[in-house]
């Protein structure tokens, strides 16, 4: 999307260069009339006033939740007048950035944050240059002496460690024109790069939709975490009685609003400690239960398992061995499994977690096998630990050339 200048801004904005004072300090400079008390947090000023909703939010809104994320506290609106002694931090509301540029931004000092077309959009600076940084902001014109100018990519890592992927910070225009596109970038931007191939393929499109749906009305991505929950114990009772296309209708469904409450809170900024561990605690706890009851419901639909013990040892355990060899790679080798090499990344698309083995169960119960279906997710469970086992052997063998690093972080 190309960029559009934000009402009032003249073309002088362009002029802004990346210019940077060595000898200023957070501690005092030329300009900044005293020290400046480094261990309190900014005193965020938002500038403007744009009426296009975002997610079912005002900008300002989203600012304010990404600024308090960011640990600052103190939010006001231009032209409130500066405090004395504080850095402050200075936002247009007319263009949506990356949380992350959020957060870097409040911990900068004396930098003036640009579009890639060299707009200012963002400064923080001490409290006597506030009215410089708002003019520079509003008004344009050159870059004051002693700031510095970068861009979202210099100010931040194009590295997200929380979502396994390389993606550079977005900084976007928002007018009522570019408002669709913004909202698809950001929801792009809550993926995770590496996980499985359903939510990686067949899930963006109408989870955007019903994201959106959700943003709009209100609803909560605790909501949709609790109604997740309803449908994983109606798809375990189903698959129990061994109503298998009815069960695996309410798993798929179950693992649809698994990925839109994720995105809802990440695109909402609602995300908080205690829904984190409530959503990821029923994606842990569950799959072993899953197999469980269709196990059960083999036998109640006259299809019984040889050996339905040995089989349920192998797919509820291989689980839970899969999940401690995940956590021993990271104790090991202070990294994730799947993001340490290409293939890792690629394997983690297809090895035996949840949707991968939800894939073969379908297959299974569509071709009228259902216990064909278990049985090759018990046969990829035993696969998929075997890999898992050889991938820890060769990180061992490559940390004596010294410490592991993700692929996608170099």
């Amino acid at each position: 999307m190309g960029e559009t200048e934000g009402q009032g801004h003249d073309e002088d904005n362009n002029a802004v260069s990346d210019v940077a004072d060595p000898a200023l300090t957070r501690n005092g400079g030329p300009r900044n009339g005293g020290p400046v008390d480094t261990d309190m947090p900014p005193v965020a000023l938002i500038l403007g006033a744009c009426p296009v909703r975002l997610w079912g939010m005002t900008p300002a809104e989203r600012l304010r939740r990404a600024l308090s994320r960011a640990g600052v506290a103190e939010v006001r609106s231009w032209p409130d007048a500066p405090v004395p002694g504080r850095r402050h931090l200075l936002v247009r509301d007319d263009h949506v950035f990356d949380a992350v540029l959020i957060a870097d931004l409040a911990r900068a000092d004396n930098t003036v944050l640009t579009t890639g077309a060299g707009t200012p959009v963002a400064a923080i600076v001490d409290a006597p240059r506030v009215e410089e940084a708002a003019a520079l902001l509003t008004r344009g014109g050159p870059l004051p002496a002693g700031l510095r100018a970068v861009g979202p990519a210099t100010l931040s890592s194009a590295y997200n460690d929380a979502l396994r992927k390389r993606e550079a910070p977005y900084l976007l225009p928002l007018t009522e024109e570019t408002r669709p596109e913004v909202e698809r970038r950001m929801f792009a931007g809550s993926y995770k790069g590496v996980t499985d191939l359903v939510t990686k393929h067949v899930w963006p499109a109408p989870a955007l939709r019903v994201t959106r749906w959700c943003a709009t009305h209100g609803v909560t991505p605790n909501a949709v975490t609790w109604l997740s929950l309803v449908l994983v114990l109606l798809a375990m009772g189903a698959f129990w009685q061994g109503w298998f296309l009815t069960g695996l209708a309410m798993a798929w469904g179950m693992t649809f609003l698994d990925t839109v409450d994720g995105k809802l809170a990440r695109v909402t900024l609602t995300s908080t400690k205690l829904g984190n561990v409530f959503d990821h605690g029923i994606d842990l706890i569950h799959p072993p239960f899953w197999y469980w009851a269709w196990i059960i419901g083999l036998g109640a639909a006259g299809m019984a398992l040889e050996q339905p013990g040995l089989v349920l040892a192998v797919v509820a355990g291989g689980y839970v061995l899969q999940r401690v060899q995940e956590g021993l790679f990271i104790a090991l080798f202070k990294l994730e499994i799947h993001i340490w090499r290409p293939f890792d990344s690629w394997f983690r698309l297809i090895t035996a977690r949840r949707n991968p083995n939800l894939i073969l169960l379908t297959l299974g119960a569509v071709a009228g096998r259902p216990d064909l279906g278990m049985l090759a997710v018990a046969a990829w469970t035993v696969a998929s630990l075997l890999m898992h086992t050889v991938q820890i052997v060769q990180a061992l063998a490559a940390r004596r050339r010294g410490p592991l690093v993700s692929w996608l972080a170099r």
